[in-house]
């Protein structure tokens, strides 16, 4: 998910958004650990969106 994405959205859906996609980061550290991914670099960009995702709430909170 791209900066410009994110920052389109309401703060519900950054948190809901946040909230699921950190469910699916524990879902394929946990699948990787048990069979290997065949692309692991996907979980590297999940986390970077996460962090992005993270920025934005922040921000907004300091802005309010």
């Amino acid at each position: 998910m791209k900066q410009q994405e994110i920052s389109q959205l309401s703060v519900e859906d950054l948190k809901a958004r946040l909230t699921s996609t950190s469910e699916a980061l524990v879902k394929m550290k946990i699948g990787h650990s048990v069979t290997p991914m065949e692309n692991p670099i996907q979980i590297r960009d999940v986390r970077k969106t996460i962090a992005r995702l993270n920025t934005e709430l922040k921000k907004r909170e300091n802005q309010a």
